[in-house]
């Protein structure tokens, strides 16, 4: 269903943490104009964690607006209630998204069959193509192969972000799944060979700053083209890496403050990036020509 570079994008705020909207709308129209091919709205890079529910609604009402049907919109609307998914999944429905991503309970540490009646109740609920998405080393909760194999039965459950990284756990749920899910990496480091194994494409943090690099890697990677890709990647692989020298979004948010196109704004109890890191993430920029 969707494809590509798709965007974990941040939400622009000003240094009282309120959202700066007209940062909001320069983002959307970077993406758009350097070929990002999706936008995911209020996702973990978002800060989807600090926001209320009629903020987080807004936010993604607004990045559609923005958007005008161009690329696809993938509304995060996970939580540890079900609940709580239910009513942001509604919200992000009617709020024109494309399709919902929703990240597995977070705390509260839920069995695979708890996971498994989660997910199965937000979808049958809400009618909106949905992804699963599994983090585990920030959620404390991992979604198993056979899990996810048991939720690509229910149709409108359509893919699945799995960022863990490990390729042998790619494989084995495009084994399980096969044509019933789309896989989608969430861990830059690693998204090439994802996709070269069969994956879709990657929801991305890289792709905050330098959006081009990354939909031309991933269009030859799903186009095979081994060669083309690697050398793509191999200018970028230096911001999979410092993009993550702090909690995400720490370092993206003060690189594209570094490029001029946010204020500095960050909720707590996330922080501005430190000084030790403001080096390095520069370097990682100039050397991929997003400075």
């Amino acid at each position: 269903m969707f494809h590509g570079s798709i965007v974990a994008l941040v939400t622009p705020m000003h240094a009282d943490g309120a959202v700066d909207h007209e940062s909001l709308e320069k983002l959307v129209e970077f993406h758009v104009n350097n070929g990002t091919d999706g936008i995911v709205a209020m996702g973990t890079t978002g800060e989807s964690a600090t926001f209320d529910e009629k903020e987080h609604c807004g936010v993604i009402r607004d990045v559609v607006r923005m958007v005008r049907g161009r690329i696809p919109v993938i509304a995060g609307t996970g939580a540890n209630s079900t609940r709580e998914a239910i009513d942001l999944t509604r919200c992000g429905m009617q709020g024109g998204a494309d399709a919902c991503l929703l990240v597995t309970p977070y705390y509260n540490k839920p069995t695979q069959e708890g996971l498994f009646l989660h997910h199965k109740r937000v979808a049958e609920t809400v009618p909106i193509p949905q992804i699963l998405y599994n983090v585990p080393g920030r959620t404390c909760c991992d979604m198993l192969p056979e899990t996810v194999e048991r939720l690509s039965s229910i149709p409108n459950i359509v893919g699945i972000k799995e960022a863990t990284g490990d390729l042998d756990r790619a494989r084995e749920i495009l084994k399980r799944c096969g044509d019933r899910l789309d896989l989608y990496s969430g861990d830059d480091a690693t998204a090439m060979e994802f996709i070269f194994l069969g994956g879709k494409g990657d929801i991305s943090v890289t792709a905050n700053v330098a959006p081009a690099a990354m939909h031309a890697m991933c269009a030859a990677a799903l186009a095979g083209d081994r060669s083309k890709a690697e050398e793509i990647n191999g200018g970028i692989a230096e911001l999979h890496k410092v993009l993550f020298v702090e909690s995400n979004p720490i370092p993206v948010k003060w690189a594209l403050h570094e490029m001029g196109l946010i204020p500095p704004g960050i909720r707590l109890p996330l922080t501005p990036l430190a000084v030790r890191y403001h080096d390095p993430v520069r370097k990682a920029l100039k050397n991929a020509g997003a400075l």
